[in-house]
């Protein structure tokens, strides 16, 4: 318990914050939380209000998405950086004693930032999970425990150190924080092969809107069931991660291709949404569509189609699958790389091949940093046309930098149910869509740039999911519609089709019975039947 030296050290403290409402109030809250939590530091040096020098650095230091850092954007009035699960507990008992709304980040990357940031809800503060960052790992079990505040790349680094041969089949990107990221499913470049993390996903440790710390038996299987798939922010914060660990060989290989629409690079991408999801599971190719400058005069450009490919084995039997499923591609053994699957994690992660994998234990990633842009998701179940990409690479000449990123689906995918969590997006589909717009600090074309990632996505309509078109909760876009204050359970069944289908309805019973008050709740949280 602190010291009531160190409680009256921050009822001062935060008394200079715009936040606090009245002494007594702010009073009541930091005694709540020392009572309900084990705190074995000064508390003011988990707690972070504007007047603090270090809280800017704090707030923006994961943020993936840099556009929600804009000064017109709401802050949180103050940020808790939790060193115990404890300290989560006591905040959530404590926020809803006192009628505090708060915000939770596990890693910072929510394409809206609605981790950190609030439209609806105001004041709010921020419950920062970057201190708990622990990772257990027990090959004798293959299993491993994973605090929320540490990222995928820290989780295969781990895993590495203990054996050659495990892994976790988890996002590609290597800065994710893991709370947020498997609670939306989580797919990496091992989805083919053996599904998603949330897939592999066998218990958890979840504070709930009572205040309680609840493993899977204690929770029961509804909520379990739910936190695997059906969003963040919605049903507690998510503590702990128990992932089962999945077999890799020593060998892995990988391959990097690129072709150009003046090398065929159409017909080659329509071969590739073909056979990308029908093809060996134990190999994943991505396909990443971008604009560059073509030939010697500056303003000419074309595009570049990339083809990431990460295969679990050699090089022969890699190029005798592709020789009788994709030679379009042509792919030679100068290509390919044999390596660990742990150098494997690097390079689908967009690192340079050969950069040492200490890289991964970085908070943030250097191969994809912080950016300004705008996203939207699809899914496609029949092969766009060629003349259909003839009018998406037209698209996206008129813009300055997009990118259009395919992840292709089939194998493991396509055997399990799609009710089996959450996450819907199972049988027949080929592939998901990734359209982002990014531009620089200072450009006065920010609206332009926003519209464009509509102006594709309603292009494109015609070819992919309908009824309904369906999308990623993991790439949250809040043009699907959002939660006010009055929140509409019609309006949310919008948004929550599209991410969930027909498991939506399941998603707000379990809500309705765990969190009737909407205590856990955001712009495009789960409503209950009750609001």
């Amino acid at each position: 318990m602190a010291s009531k030296f160190t409680i009256l050290l921050l009822i001062v403290f935060f008394q200079s914050s715009s936040w606090a409402k009245s002494a007594s109030t702010l009073e009541n809250f930091i005694q709540c939380v020392s009572i309900n939590s084990e705190l074995s530091v000064p508390v003011t040096t988990t707690l972070f209000t504007p007047n603090n020098s270090s809280y800017s650095s704090i707030l923006q230091s994961p943020v993936f998405s840099l556009r929600f850092l804009e000064p017109t954007v709401p802050k949180p009035d103050f940020i808790f950086t939790p060193l115990h699960d404890s300290h989560v507990q006591a905040a959530v008992i404590c926020a809803k004693q006192f009628g505090l709304h708060l915000r939770v980040r596990s890693g910072g990357h929510d394409f809206e930032g609605l981790s950190f940031r609030s439209e609806s809800q105001t004041p709010f503060f921020l419950i920062d999970l970057v201190n708990l960052r622990l990772i257990n790992v027990n090959i004798k079990d293959e299993t491993v425990w994973v605090q929320s505040g540490a990222t995928n790349g820290e989780v295969y680094y781990k895993i590495s150190q203990k054996s050659k041969v495990h892994a976790v089949p988890m996002g590609t990107c290597t800065s994710l924080g893991i709370g947020g990221h498997i609670t939306g499913g989580a797919y990496g470049a091992m989805l083919r092969k053996h599904g998603l993390a949330a897939d592999n996903a066998i218990d958890a440790l979840i504070v709930d809107a009572e205040g309680r710390i609840l493993d899977r038996a204690a929770m029961g299987e509804d909520l379990f069931w739910a936190i695997r798939g059906g969003g963040g922010g919605s049903f507690g914060i998510i503590l702990w991660w128990k992932i089962t660990l999945v077999r890799v060989p020593e060998t892995v290989t990988i391959f990097n291709v690129v072709k150009t629409l003046e090398q065929g690079g159409t017909k080659i991408f329509y071969k590739w949404q073909q056979v990308a999801d029908n093809i060996d599971e134990d190999l994943f190719i991505r396909a990443i569509n971008r604009v560059v400058a073509s030939g010697t005069n500056s303003t000419d450009r074309t595009i570049m189609n990339i083809y990431n490919g990460v295969f679990l084995g050699g090089i022969d039997r890699l190029l005798k699958i592709m020789q009788a499923s994709f030679p379009e591609l042509n792919l030679t053994r100068k290509d390919c790389t044999e390596m660990s699957w742990i150098e494997s994690a690097n390079f689908i992660g967009l690192f340079p091949i050969g950069t040492p994998i200490e890289i991964l234990l970085q908070w943030k990633s250097a191969a994809v940093p912080p950016a300004l842009f705008k996203s939207k998701s699809d899914y496609v179940k029949t092969a766009i046309p060629e003349i259909a990409l003839e009018g998406l690479w037209k698209l996206m000449l008129e813009e300055d930098a997009p990118t259009v990123m395919m992840i292709p689906y089939g194998g493991m995918m396509n055997r399990i149910s799609e009710s089996a969590i959450p996450f819907p997006h199972r049988k027949g589909i080929k592939f998901m869509i990734l359209y982002q717009s990014n531009w620089q600090e200072g450009d006065k074309n920010v609206t332009e740039h926003i519209n464009w990632t509509r102006k594709v996505y309603n292009y494109l309509t015609p070819y992919v999911s309908k009824n309904p078109r369906e999308a990623y909760v993991n790439y949250r876009d809040l043009d699907l519609g959002r939660n006010r204050n009055n929140i509409s359970l019609r309006e949310a069944s919008v948004w929550g089709q599209r991410y969930f289908k027909g498991n939506f309805e399941r998603l707000v019973r379990i809500k309705t019975k765990v969190d009737p008050t909407n205590f856990f709740r955001h712009e495009q949280s789960i409503p209950p039947l009750t609001l």
